[in-house]
């Protein structure tokens, strides 16, 4: 199994920055890809980032250029730098790890992004 706990969230101005966090534990050599989603009131979980095991990265158009997702393997975390945050950038980020095994999802945190 693999454990995911997300931090960072919070309340920014528009225009401003953040970073999350997604700390890792349990069984690590099973996780293929570390992705961060996003699910905003109303609408649908959408897949904002991606990093595999060979550290390539992938972004949503909406987010490119704004966001890196970036591994420290040493502390076992992915982080999300969001930066010139706009409101469509609120919602609720969850962390999930592809494995072998199947997906796992941390508890989320929220993101709120004031004009």
């Amino acid at each position: 199994q693999v454990q995911l706990v997300e931090s960072g969230g919070g309340l920014v101005q528009s225009g401003g920055s953040l970073r999350l966090s997604c700390a890792a534990s349990g069984v690590l050599f099973s996780i293929n890809a570390i992705n961060w989603y996003r699910q905003a009131p109303g609408k649908q979980r959408e897949l904002v980032a991606s990093i595999t095991r060979a550290s390539s990265t992938n972004y949503a158009d909406s987010v490119k250029g704004r966001f890196t997702i970036s591994r420290d393997n040493a502390k076992s975390t992915v982080y999300l730098q969001m930066n010139s945050l706009e409101c469509e950038d609120t919602a609720v980020y969850y962390c999930n790890a592809e494995t072998i095994r199947g997906d796992y999802w941390g508890q989320g945190t929220q993101v709120t992004v004031s004009s």
